[in-house]
């Protein structure tokens, strides 16, 4: 990417704006990059923005613009594209083979989750007439907002849709259902809301730094005939949790393959 063949931004809004800021502060090249967005708000010194595609050829397109857009400013968006330009979505349901019309070059579907505005995402990519160069590029740009795992199969999307697009919603579930389960054991509303979280918060941090694996962190707070064992007791019994959790993840799965056709 160059002045000459720029990043182009196509929406800031959210997940947008989230890495243009991760790659303005891993030292990307302002003038290398172009803001397109009628409603985007004042950009950062240096970097260019439009209203409307401007007449240049793209060395990437990035399309950050929520899926009901996409027919609208593909057309416009495809103006800057030749054989060689990237085209790297980050819009849910919208499958490479539309993505490809824009141009011939490396097409990079993705699919990141809410925590990326903060730059902890876990985004599920699929790439299409992409070199092992390419690939690179491209995580190299997502990794703006979190980590990326790759699929071979564009219909993996959809499961990887189900489990972490979807999931920081079943997290923030279960913080809800904790703190419930506090106050009918008495505690005060607040109170147990602040344990709920804050220890969904905790356990994440932990799981992050940690070089051990979920099942060991989780018999490591497990005392044989303690209070925890007495929990999992219930929520592993039957396998009751791992059920519920894989009938929602294909409940989510079912609904994102019928979006996307």
């Amino acid at each position: 990417m160059s002045p000459e063949r720029p990043l182009v931004l196509v929406g800031s809004g959210n997940m947008g704006g989230a890495m243009l800021e991760g790659w303005l502060a891993a030292g990307r090249d302002k003038a290398a990059i172009i803001i397109v967005d009628p409603a985007a708000k004042i950009a950062p010194d240096g970097v260019r923005v439009e209203p409307a595609p401007p007449d240049v050829t793209a060395h990437t397109v990035v399309m950050a613009v929520k899926p009901q857009m996409m027919a609208d400013v593909m057309p416009a968006a495809a103006k800057m594209c030749d054989a060689r330009t990237m085209i790297l979505s980050v819009a849910a349901g919208i499958k490479v083979d539309r993505l490809a019309t824009m141009g011939g070059g490396p097409v990079v579907r993705t699919i990141p989750n809410t925590p990326a505005s903060i730059g902890k995402g876990a985004t599920a990519a699929f790439a299409y007439r992409a070199s092992a160069e390419d690939r690179a590029f491209a995580e190299d740009l997502l990794s703006a907002i979190g980590e990326t795992q790759w699929v071979e199969d564009e219909a993996l999307i959809d499961a990887a849709t189900a489990v972490s697009g979807s999931g920081p919603a079943y997290v923030f579930h279960m913080v809800e259902a904790m703190a419930a389960a506090g106050e009918a054991e008495g505690l005060p509303p607040d109170v147990a809301a602040a344990l709920a979280r804050q220890t969904i918060v905790g356990a994440g941090a932990l799981l992050e730094r940690s070089e051990l694996d979920p099942a060991t962190l989780r018999s490591n707070v497990t005392s044989k005939g303690g209070t925890t064992a007495a929990a999992l007791s219930v929520l592993m019994g039957e396998d009751r949790l791992t059920r519920l959790m894989t009938e929602a993840v294909a409940a989510a799965a079912h609904r994102s393959r019928e979006l996307g056709s």
